[in-house]
This record gives structure tokens, C-alpha cells and sequence, in this order.
């Protein structure tokens, strides 16, 4: 066993958090973890876990399940597709493997949503494989420890990375390992501030010895961030309110939504156009509700809410009337959520 391990696994079992995925004796657990805390932080995912586990306790139990009520359960996690990809993938595991997860990282990487970090967290913490992952901690550890100039996401880096991760495994620990450079990232080198007076592995560290922590790891440069104006329609009609859902595919795919479009100029006086293109519904601007502006992962939105009323609906498939005291019932992006919630308080 290295140096490096060796004393990062002692630090861990001094310092090691406390989670509920861990220990838990089926491997469900740790795969339900690991897709919530791709993007996520643990104390976002913790609640949502819990609940989770609650609502489905075992992988038969989501693949039964309807999928708008994974939506549901998931909302305010965001990147929906996890969410979608974690239901169908229950579904194979059902069907192809007999409720049992597979075992090895290539067939954990055949399932829709495991990609190859993903599948290497679960084979070592769930099945005490010896296998190397990486999550955005552990490529920040890395990247300090062995000063890997290549920018992060590039494919030398990627690369380095995970050569890296392999090379310094410790054989049969490999999931306390990996669980161990995950708290460091999280607790001590972290993104700002690296604590690097109590970190185990400081004179190992290769960023540290040249004083240039804080310069790793390089990341590319940022791009420019778009920002959009959308307007969307609050249409009522004997106290329900129409609703559409999106594609399955995409974006917020499955979720529901306020009528809405992209506008330039006047949002009240584009929302027509853009209702009548998107949905061939025509509607009646009646005033303002309220302005929600959010930011995804590649873009901005201000979005111009309006009380409007129903002049004709065309038949579309994806709008349904809703009755407002269920609108809870209904998954929705934080944009919609808020408009929604504006209608109780209302």
C-alpha cells in the first residue's frame, strides 16, 4: 500500500462522514447516492435520499413506479435526466437481472445514467471491487497532489486523472479509498481556502510544495453565458389552470409547465406569437403576475409571468387543464414551481 493511502485511509476513520448510503446493505442504496450527488452537494441530496428510500425502498419498488411520481419526488435536484435514466434503468435491472444489480463496471456502465465514475464508485463501495473513480473532489485532490497543469475536462487530463486514480489504489480498500478522497475534497482541499495546515497528505502534495494550491486545478476559460427572456401564460378557466408538458427528452424533459416562449422586445405583446406557434393556443393577456429569473448550467432566463384567458385551444397532446390545489401533483422546474406557488398565495 502507498504512503498516500495509508495515510488517508487512517484519516478517514477518524474523519469520515457520516452518510446514510453508507453501510447500507443494499447496493441500491449506494447507486440511488451516487446518481443524486452527480452535480449535487451531499447536504442537497441527504433530505431527497431519505425520502426517496422512504417512497422506494428497493429497486422493484421504482421500476413499478410511475414516472411522474419519480418526477415528483426529484424535483428541485434538477438535471431531470438522472431522474428518468435511474427509472429505466430500474426497469432493466428488473427485467434483465432479476431485481439484482449487476456486479461488474461493464455491465453497471450498459445501464442507462452510469457512465464510467458512476460505475466505479458503486463497484468499489457496493461490491468491494478494486476499482478507481473520480468525482469532482477526488480530480481536485489529484490535481494538487500530482500538479496536473492540463485543464480540467480536456482529454490529457481526464486521462492523467485517471491513471492517476488507478495507480494509487489500494488493493481490497479500494471503496473506503475512494470514500476517503470524496471527504477530503469536501472537507479539507477544498475549491477555496484549501486547509492545507491539517490536510494528511501535505508534504506528498506537489501543488503545495510549490505554493500554487490555489491555481489548482486549471480550468478552462469560461464561456459567456447567454441570458434569455421568456413569457409564459397563467390561463385560467373555472379555477383550473393549463398546464404542458415537455418532451421527454431534453431539458426539464417530463416536467410540466406554464405555457411559455422565448420573446424579444415587449414580453406581454410576444407571448401571443409565441403561445400560437408553440402550443396553437391563442389567449387573452389580462396583466402581470410576477417576473422569476433562474440560471441552468449554460444559460439564463428572466421569465415574464401574465394572467391570461383562454380565446382557443387547439388539440395538443401535451396541455392539460389542472385544478390548482393539485398542482403539488405535478412535477415542475423552479421557474414554474414559484409561479405555481404565487397562485396559492394568491
Amino acid at each position: 500500500m502507498s504512503e498516500l493511502a495509508r495515510r488517508l485511509l487512517a484519516w478517514y476513520r477518524q474523519n469520515g462522514r457520516t452518510l446514510p448510503w453508507r453501510g447500507h446493505p443494499d447496493p441500491y442504496a449506494v447507486w440511488v447516492s451516487e446518481i443524486m450527488l452527480q452535480q449535487t452537494r451531499v447536504e442537497t441530496v441527504i433530505p431527497y435520499f431519505e425520502r426517496w428510500m422512504m417512497r422506494f425502498p428497493d429497486v422493484a419498488d421504482l421500476a413499478a413506479a410511475a414516472e411522474q411520481d419519480v418526477l415528483n419526488l426529484w424535483e428541485g435536484l434538477g438535471y431531470y435526466s438522472r431522474a428518468r435514466n435511474l427509472h429505466r434503468a430500474a426497469q432493466i435491472v428488473v427485467e434483465k437481472y432479476g431485481c439484482e444489480l449487476p456486479r461488474d463496471v461493464k455491465s453497471l456502465r450498459g445501464l442507462p445514467g452510469i457512465g464510467r465514475y458512476t460505475a466505479g464508485a458503486i463497484a468499489s463501495m457496493a461490491f468491494g471491487l478494486d476499482e478507481p473513480t473520480l468525482d469532482g473532489n477526488i480530480r481536485r485532490v489529484f490535481a494538487r497532489l500530482f500538479d496536473v497543469r492540463e485543464a480540467l475536462g480536456t482529454t490529457a487530463a481526464e486521462r492523467t486523472l485517471w491513471d492517476l486514480a488507478a495507480e494509487n489504489l489500494p488493493i481490497g480498500q479500494a471503496g473506503d479509498y475512494n470514500q476517503a478522497l470524496m471527504d477530503l475534497g469536501a472537507a479539507v482541499c477544498t475549491s477555496r481556502n484549501p486547509d492545507c495546515g491539517h490536510c494528511p497528505l501535505n508534504d506528498l502534495c506537489q501543488a503545495y510544495a510549490l505554493g500554487v494550491q490555489e491555481a489548482r486545478p486549471v480550468r478552462k476559460a469560461k464561456r459567456t453565458v447567454p441570458h434569455y427572456v421568456q413569457a409564459a401564460a397563467v390561463v385560467r378557466r373555472d379555477g383550473r389552470v393549463l398546464l404542458a408538458r415537455r418532451p421527454s427528452k431534453g431539458l426539464l424533459g417530463g416536467m410540466w409547465e406554464f405555457p411559455n416562449g422565448r420573446v424579444d422586445g415587449d414580453p406581454a405583446q410576444g407571448l401571443g406569437q409565441a403561445l400560437e406557434t408553440g402550443y396553437g393556443l391563442r389567449v387573452r393577456v389580462m396583466g402581470p403576475l410576477g417576473i422569476v429569473r433562474h440560471a441552468y448550467t449554460h444559460f439564463r432566463v428572466t421569465v415574464h409571468a401574465f394572467r391570461c384567458e383562454p380565446v382557443r385551444i387547439s388539440k395538443n397532446g401535451s396541455l392539460r387543464w389542472v385544478g390548482i390545489d393539485a398542482l403539488e401533483d405535478y412535477p415542475m422546474g423552479k421557474v414554474d414551481r414559484q409561479i405555481a406557488r404565487g397562485l396559492h398565495d394568491g
